[in-house]
């Protein structure tokens, strides 16, 4: 067999796949995770915010669909603690975070005609 320019190639993109399987295999995700500290801690602290905005989003609208005709959905700052906790699976959530997220959505979906919160005490 003689060796020549394509057999060369081919072999090189054989090995160089095979290594990237290897690698895919050996790291199993780590790869998307950002390798700085302060980096994925800026990701950790987004995440956890958007995660208390969706559960202020949830917890809005589970209000609004319980209320009766006519009286004003209740919306708590536990609910959302709750619900972020569940849903979310966070251990430890502030209640301060969870009642600026609250007050956030509340004021971003103009709850105020048809809802009442404790995020403002």
């Amino acid at each position: 067999m003689r060796w020549n320019l394509n057999v060369a190639v081919g072999v090189l993109v054989a090995v160089v796949g095979l290594g990237l399987m290897v690698a895919g295999a050996v790291w199993k995700g780590r790869a998307v995770r950002p390798f700085a500290a302060s980096r994925a801690r800026s990701m950790a602290q987004r995440e956890y915010a958007r995660d208390l905005q969706r559960a202020a989003d949830v917890v809005i609208a589970a209000a609004r669909r319980s209320a009766g005709e006519g009286e004003p959905a209740i919306v708590t700052v536990e609910a959302v603690v709750r619900t972020t906790r569940e849903r979310y699976g966070y251990a430890v959530v502030e209640r301060r975070h969870a009642a600026a997220a609250l007050r956030r959505r509340f004021e971003h979906w103009r709850c105020a005609a048809d809802c009442v919160t404790d995020a403002y005490g």
